[in-house]
């Protein structure tokens, strides 16, 4: 290799012109990274670290209750006695209640039975339990049905709006109505009103208790729907 040649003209090849420049490279790389970090460390902001510290808070000792004292578990409760037969005791083995004859109490002093005007008169008054044994029936059910389409509010029909009156009925020993009285409303004045007229139009046969018509109260649903 001749001193001073170009590398070309010797037919160098690439590898050889990397090798021959690699120091040059080298070293100037080195010196400006140098510079840059001399650089970075003159021009960079002056940085100050935050306050992390932490206030401790005062802790406050709570004052824990007595002691609570268990007490004992009661005592066993005592078995009562085996009782034992006194031999003193004179019991007659033979004890009964003494008849009733007629001849300790005669038929004059006792007193006459209830009447049914009687029954009737003292359960009229107001709605009462009153006992039987066959309840009374409707017997004219196509001419109530004929009163409830007459005496339906022709407002509350039209309109579609219907109800259930509960009625007490005082029925006699014929099976006539005496004396109905509104029991639960319909929530409606003007059917509450048709209800007792419908009531007045209704014949039962009589209630009876065992093999005896008697006068009864019950409490029957008149019902207003529309088709």
């Amino acid at each position: 290799m001749a001193a001073g040649g170009q590398p070309e003209a010797l037919g160098w090849s690439a590898n050889d012109r990397f090798r021959m420049g690699f120091g040059k490279w080298f070293w100037g790389s080195l010196a400006l990274a140098t510079i840059i970090h001399f650089l970075i460390f003159g021009l960079w902001p002056t940085m100050s670290a935050a306050d992390v510290s932490m206030n401790a808070v005062e802790l406050e000792a709570v004052e824990l209750p007595p002691e609570i004292e268990i007490p004992p578990p009661p005592a066993a409760i005592a078995r009562p006695a085996t009782p034992v037969v006194s031999a003193d005791a004179d019991v007659e083995e033979d004890i009964t209640i003494a008849p009733t004859t007629f001849a300790e109490n005669p038929i004059e002093d006792l007193p006459p039975p209830p009447t049914a005007t009687t029954v009737a008169e003292d359960i009229s008054a107001a709605p009462t339990f009153t006992p039987y044994t066959v309840s009374p029936e409707l017997k004219n059910r196509t001419e109530v049905a004929r009163a409830l389409e007459r005496n339906y509010p022709p407002l509350l029909r039209d309109a579609g709006v219907g109800g259930t009156v509960l009625v007490w009925f005082f029925i006699d020993e014929t099976g006539r109505v005496v004396k109905t009285q509104l029991n639960q409303s319909s929530g409606y004045q003007a059917l509450d009103d048709a209800a007792l007229r419908v009531a007045n139009v209704m014949v039962f046969s009589p209630a009876q208790n065992r093999d005896r018509k008697v006068p009864v109260w019950v409490a029957l649903p008149i019902v207003f729907k529309t088709k």
